[in-house]
């Protein structure tokens, strides 16, 4: 088995070079990469659950920093940080469940049933104050070991003592094989989720795109081009406006994919929305993020397809897998909304060499070239959001979001300022 900090390595080196394209991709690989982490960790045996979520958060910490503008990193790590805690949580109940049981039999073999004051029956109470304190020093093994003050434990004889030893020796080891084989298992359930995500989406097209509609789009979305051809197999005909996407002109690669699967395409230039807003039935685009407020991180130039959208009175459907939908807030610290590409997709450097040159007396250059990545797209111009879950309103986002993570994980960077 390769080593996972070699494995690691070689990951922090794809997000920092920009080799990984999509979300989509970067998010199925950092699952596998912390499904790999989390198989090879060595749980002690108190405090796994613990041992488990420091591991992965150290080595989040660093995939999160290679490559900031990438939220679906931080997202999948958050997403593994929560299956660790809620698989933890329900072998905590089951634990004390089995305890309580067992407890209830005991009280019947000694006392007929008819006392059982001696050895009170686990409240509701009892089993979520356990199950809070999971994760908390002391430790699950150490509450059902060590006799928790709610727990009234039955005292055994000392002729069984050594049995029971080996007993609870074999069940602590048996929980921590229990606890990584059911967290690598939700993780590999989290990346059949992302591997499927696009037929999911698409297999809602029908309900949402009819006969002689014209849809626009902008730039190129693999699960807008599932969306849409979904759509044209269930027999619904109608045309698709795609606007370029320009400085890298994605639109012209999903144009042509969609009029090799049959669907009558027409590429309009991005300055060209507006006048052609008014025909348009739907908006349907893609998404790089949706943050915890409905709001969106697409492809630059969507905001103002938005805009026109909302002019008109033509509703904005947003298509994102689960992977895409972060916890946190724009106007949190740690999001960064966008980056700056080479100035090179927008001018040519041997045509505009004497703008650029240092010609000012305060030596900075004529001439400066501003190529940001994406735009933010406010909530309250969306319509939908059809994720693989289904259709959901922006303002159920945040409800939607919270099933997915915990709220300890929204923040898995270390405030090293607070350290100083």
């Amino acid at each position: 088995m390769p080593d996972v900090q070699a494995l690691v390595n070689d990951f922090l080196n794809k997000l920092k070079k920009r080799k990984i394209e999509g979300s989509q991709a970067t998010a199925k690989q950092t699952a596998e990469l912390l499904r790999s982490v989390i198989s090879q960790q060595r749980v002690p045996y108190t405090n796994q659950a613990g041992a488990l979520i420091d591991s992965v958060r150290a080595i989040g910490e660093q995939l999160i920093a290679a490559n900031p503008i990438e939220l679906a990193v931080g997202n999948i790590v958050r997403r593994v940080l929560h299956i660790i805690r809620e698989e933890d949580l329900s072998l905590t109940t089951a634990a004390v469940t089995e305890l309580n049981l067992s407890t209830i039999s005991d009280d019947d073999d000694d006392d007929g049933g008819g006392n059982q004051d001696d050895h009170p029956v686990l409240s509701a109470a009892a089993v979520a104050a356990a199950a809070r304190s999971s994760l908390r020093p002391p430790s699950l093994q150490m509450l059902l070991e060590g006799a928790p003050e709610f727990v009234a434990v039955p005292r055994s004889s000392s002729s069984g003592g050594d049995s029971e030893g080996k007993s609870k020796s074999m069940d602590r080891n048996s929980r921590t094989r229990k606890l990584k084989h059911d967290v690598i298992e939700a993780v590999n359930e989290l990346i059949q989720d992302i591997t499927t995500c696009h037929e999911l989406i698409a297999e809602q097209a029908v309900e949402h795109i009819h006969q002689n509609e014209v849809i626009l789009t902008l730039g190129s979305s693999k699960t807008v081009l599932e969306f849409l051809c979904a759509a044209k197999e269930k027999k619904r005909s109608f045309r698709v406006f795609v606007a370029e996407g320009a400085p890298r002109y994605q639109g012209h690669l999903l144009a042509k994919e969609l009029a090799a699967r049959g669907l009558q395409t027409t590429v309009i230039t991005d300055s060209a929305v507006f006048a052609m807003i008014s025909r348009v039935n739907m908006v349907i685009v893609g998404s790089h993020a949706v943050m915890a407020n409905g709001g969106v991180i697409a492809p630059v130039g969507m905001n103002m397809v938005a805009l026109a959208a909302q002019k008109h009175a033509v509703p904005f459907v947003v298509l994102a897998g689960s992977h895409k939908l972060c916890p946190l807030y724009p106007h949190n610290p740690e999001v960064l909304l966008n980056e700056l590409r080479s100035p090179s997709e927008l001018l040519d450097f041997g045509e505009f060499s004497d703008c650029l040159d240092f010609g000012s007396g305060d030596g900075s250059p004529l001439l400066h070239v501003v190529n940001p990545t994406f735009d933010y797209v406010p909530p309250k111009v969306v319509s939908l959001f059809i994720t693989d879950t289904g259709g959901h309103n922006p303002s159920y986002m945040y409800r939607l979001i919270a099933d997915y993570y915990s709220a300890d994980d929204l923040v898995v960077q270390r405030r090293h300022s607070a350290v100083n």
